[in-house]
């Protein structure tokens, strides 16, 4: 991938082919679907989505791809089992392309970081309005 200069998540996925680039779509529509008022952007130069903040990233690697943020303990916690099978640390979890794409656990995982979001909006203190 020597393109580093992305402007949308459609140039990001046509520099993939084949069945990656096909995994990377199925991400990507189990995001928007999870998320329907997320913005799509390019941040860091790989697909991000933005609802109150970030919710996640996604990338393609040599052999696996990558769910990204800097994930909550109490995420980390949640998913713990379904987690276990995976190479996971504090901001991403790789998810092997020899295996199937676990679409269930990456939806849940997405609604999870909305709620979070939201619940961390809602608590911000209201500003004062001007009179």
């Amino acid at each position: 991938m020597a393109k580093t200069d992305f402007k949308s998540v459609d140039e990001y996925q046509d520099t993939f082919d084949g069945e990656k680039k096909a995994r990377l779509q199925q991400v990507r529509d189990t995001i928007r679907a999870a998320a329907p008022l997320a913005e799509e952007v390019i941040s860091y130069q790989i697909p991000a989505y933005k609802h109150f903040g970030f919710v996640v990233y996604y990338s393609g690697a040599t052999n696996h791809i990558s769910l990204s943020y800097p994930f909550s303990a109490a995420l980390l916690a949640e998913f713990k089992t379904e987690l276990s099978k995976y190479k996971v640390s504090k901001s991403a979890i790789q998810m092997p392309d020899k295996d199937p794409l676990p679409v269930d656990m990456i939806r849940r995982i997405v609604e999870y970081r909305v709620k979070e979001n939201e619940l961390a909006e809602a608590a911000k203190p209201q500003k004062a309005k001007k009179k």
